[in-house]
């Protein structure tokens, strides 16, 4: 009599996981051939609307930095301190009007976790996060951005896009 009802056990269970492999053989796979086939995610990346007092959401990754509204005012720094210590002011050759005392954040992604603080902290929309996630360096050095490497819009050459359902996310 057990043994009769320990194969019922095992033929039902086996019999289960046939029915919820088979059920993923037909859903295509989310693996990618990276670098030929790149991410292209939909948006602008992490940003922080003020008046609403939320964050927009968006990926986090690199950095960008606008000159033209950064006025040197170094809260992106002094959030940035008790976190992770990633945002470093340095000092700039050019001289803009509204940054009188010359100073621009230069981010270190060797240390940055990406949680936008920095972006919530700037009164001025001087600095936004973009969908930019290939950071990838051979030394520690290359993973400090200065403020005219921050300046430069990333480009998107992806080719996938992310969908996202009652299923999950996958690739179109």
């Amino acid at each position: 009599m057990n043994s009769t009802t320990g194969f019922t056990k095992s033929a039902s269970g086996i019999i289960k996981a046939i029915e919820s492999g088979s059920k993923h053989l037909l859903i295509r796979r989310f693996t990618l051939f990276y670098p030929q086939k790149k991410l292209k995610f939909v948006g602008d990346g992490y940003q922080f609307d003020p008046q609403k007092g939320v964050g927009i959401a968006g990926t986090r990754g690199r950095h960008i930095l606008f000159h033209e509204k950064c006025t040197g005012c170094q809260l992106c720094a002094i959030t940035c301190e008790g976190i992770a210590e990633a945002i470093e002011m340095v000092k700039i050759t050019e001289s803009w009007k509204q940054n009188k005392k010359s100073i621009m954040p230069q981010i270190d992604y060797g240390k940055c976790v990406f949680c936008g603080l920095c972006v919530d902290a700037c009164p001025f929309y001087a600095l936004y996060m973009t969908n930019d996630y290939e950071l990838a360096a051979f030394t520690k050095t290359h993973l400090i951005y200065t403020p005219a490497q921050l300046a430069v819009k990333p480009q998107y050459d992806g080719t996938v896009e992310i969908k996202i359902d009652d299923r999950g996310a996958y690739h179109g």
